[in-house]
Order: C-alpha cells, then sequence, then structure tokens
C-alpha cells in the first residue's frame, strides 16, 4: 500500500538533508576502478589540496565519518587524561556528545563557562586558564574549544577569536575549533577561512559538511603539524580509517569544488534570514538571540508547538525550556518550505489571540 501522507517539513537540524547532486555524482564516479586504500588514493590528495589553498598554507587533514570523531580525536591529541578542556557550556561537545571527549582523552574534564550567543567570554576565560593551573589536586588547564558557528546561530568574528585566541596562547594552552557548521561563518561573514582558524591561533579544526551536503564525511584539519603522528595512530584506534577512504575524499572533493560548501552555506544562511525576519514580524512570536547563521531560537504559546507538530512540522521544543524551539534551516530548505512554516505559526498565532 502507498503512504500518501504529506513528507514532514523538517526543521529539526540540518543533517536532516539529503546530499547535494554534484557529491552524490562524485560518489557514484569514484566506484569505478581501484584506489589505493587507507588516503593513499588520488582523491584524498586533491581535498589535502584544495584545503590548503582554502587555508592559505601547508596543514594535513584526516578524513572522519562523524562530528563526534572528529571532535573527540582532536581533543585527545591535545589534551592529556588529568587536562581539561574549556568550553562554553551550550557546547555541542559538553551536551551532545555522550561523553565521547573524556572517553577519548582517557578522562579529561570539561569545564563549561558562559557568554551571550554561546560564545566564551573573555573574561571568564582570563580566570580559567590559571585556575589551579599546575596544582596535582586539580585538573590542568590544556585547550580551549569554540565553536564556529555556535549552537545558537551566532558567529564569532575575526576579531573574537584573535581575543580568545590570545588568552589561550599566553597560558600556554591549545586553541580547538569546533567546525561543524564552519561553511556557515565563513559565508555569514565573507572572512578568509585563514582568519577564522590558523591566524586566530586554532591548533585543529573539526571540520564539518555533513550538515552542509556531505553524506558521511567530515574532515580533522590539522595546523599543527606536530600533532599529525598521533591523531593518525588514534583515528585507526577510533575505528575512523576507512579502508575505502576514497568515498570520504570524493565527497569531500566535489564540497570544496567550485565553492559548493559554500553556496550550500550561504542558501541555509539565507533562508535563516527569511525566517528570522518573518518571525521578528509576526504577533505572539518571541525570537530568541541572534541569528547569523543557520540556526534561530523562539519562543511559543504551548498550543502553537502543539498546532505545528500536528501540521506535520518538525522542530525541537522544550529541550532548553518550556516554550523555547529551535529552528534549523539547510542547503536544501526552499523559500516555500519556509514561508509555508510562517504562514502556519501566523495562522496559529492568530486563532490563539482574542
Amino acid at each position: 500500500m502507498t503512504d500518501t501522507r504529506p513528507l514532514p517539513r523538517v526543521f529539526s537540524s540540518d543533517n536532516t538533508a539529503g546530499t547535494s547532486p554534484e557529491i552524490a555524482e562524485a560518489v557514484a564516479r569514484a566506484t569505478a576502478g581501484p584506489a589505493l586504500p587507507y588516503g593513499a588514493d588520488a582523491l584524498t590528495g586533491s581535498v589535502r589540496d584544495r584545503l590548503r589553498e582554502i587555508f592559505e598554507r601547508d596543514l594535513d587533514v584526516l578524513l572522519v565519518s562523524t562530528g563526534t570523531a572528529a571532535n573527540a580525536l582532536s581533543l585527545a591529541a591535545l589534551t592529556p587524561p588529568w587536562g581539561s578542556v574549556l568550553c562554553h557550556r551550550d557546547s555541542h561537545i559538553n551536551n551532545d556528545e555522550c561523553g565521547a571527549p573524556e572517553f577519548y582523552t582517557a578522562g579529561a574534564k570539561l569545564v563549561p563557562l558562559g557568554g551571550r550567543d554561546a560564545k566564551i567570554d573573555p573574561a571568564e576565560l582570563r580566570a580559567a586558564v590559571r585556575h589551579k593551573a599546575g596544582d596535582v589536586h586539580s585538573v590542568e588547564p590544556s585547550v580551549v574549544s569554540v565553536t564556529q558557528a555556535t549552537e545558537t546561530g551566532a558567529v564569532l568574528t575575526p576579531d573574537e577569536l584573535g581575543t580568545l585566541g590570545d588568552l589561550t596562547r599566553g597560558a600556554g594552552l591549545r586553541l580547538h575549533m569546533d567546525g561543524a557548521r564552519f561553511a556557515g561563518a565563513v559565508a555569514a561573514l565573507g572572512a578568509a577561512p585563514a582568519d577564522l582558524t590558523w591566524r586566530a591561533g586554532v591548533d585543529l579544526l573539526s571540520f564539518g559538511a555533513t550538515k552542509n551536503g556531505t553524506m558521511t564525511a567530515d574532515a580533522i584539519v590539522v595546523f599543527d603539524r606536530a600533532r599529525t603522528p598521533e591523531l593518525s595512530f588514534r583515528a585507526k584506534r577510533a575505528g575512523q580509517v576507512a579502508a575505502k577512504s576514497r568515498f570520504h575524499a570524493a565527497q569531500l572533493d566535489a564540497y570544496l569544488t567550485d565553492g559548493l560548501w559554500l553556496r550550500n552555506a550561504g542558501h541555509a544562511n539565507a533562508m535563516a534570514a527569511r525566517l528570522r525576519s518573518g518571525l521578528d514580524a509576526t504577533p505572539g512570536v518571541e525570537p530568541l538571540g541572534t541569528t547569523d547563521a543557520n540556526i534561530l531560537f523562539c519562543r511559543l504559546p504551548g498550543q502553537v508547538i502543539e498546532k505545528l507538530l500536528a501540521d506535520g512540522f518538525a522542530f525541537y521544543h522544550d529541550r532548553w525550556e518550556p516554550g523555547v524551539v529551535r529552528l534549523v534551516t539547510s542547503f536544501a530548505t526552499t523559500e516555500e518550505d519556509v514561508d509555508d512554516l510562517l504562514r502556519a505559526i501566523g495562522d496559529a498565532t492568530a486563532t490563539g489571540r482574542p
């Protein structure tokens, strides 16, 4: 029997989208003929060359299958088991990795800090990088992890990153960036990727792509190449060195070709901006925070949330506090999708008004 129900209109996450046609075609081409395994193939070399051009410097790259692996392995290569990772309390590594950073670091402690828009507050970081440093009874401050774009949809500017980088380096710590939505930040700021990473002091970047068009491929971009040997061994032990790595590489090679990664991210950002503009003009809706990239938060009445869910819209709600909704757009979100949601929200809020 054919299911004739309409497909859900999904705003829960950008990882619910499919894949870009260019990437699917690249994977299909990679199925033809043999290729050397474990990253020795020509496509992996091409990805490395493209990233070196994008970031304007020599670097290494390790292909992985998930952002969790990229984050956890990066932190493990930067943090001893008795160390600490200073991060924002709303960061993905603190809330959504099921303890993977602690597991892969063999016990390093995450120390959450505050700050608006899920950005680490420099004053808090200034204190934290020195707190009990050298005290054998405590964990040793070892690495700072920032998120770009943040979990609330804000982006860190080069100046903001420079401030955090200076505090990190000044205390002798290392700097990791969770770039699950890095493309969105680059597209929003129009800044050079180098200015948002190594020029600000970033040692390792978790370079996300699955939320922005690839199927199963993310990467660790290694600016501090002295870390590469250890990372390589850690990746193998973690099952993240694929025999047929050409299929990861084919995805990322297509992703980085002709600016696809930035076009996809720019579209996702534009759809979020369209949605935010509509919500700002809708009575009964309270937009929250800053919308720079493709995530936005708002507060909706409970009956409006229930009506939207019944109408087939999918999104996260009530995870943060009652009535707070997160809406995420993607490279596959259309103007029609956004306008349908805005129309449904408008109708539902109007119904509840006297």
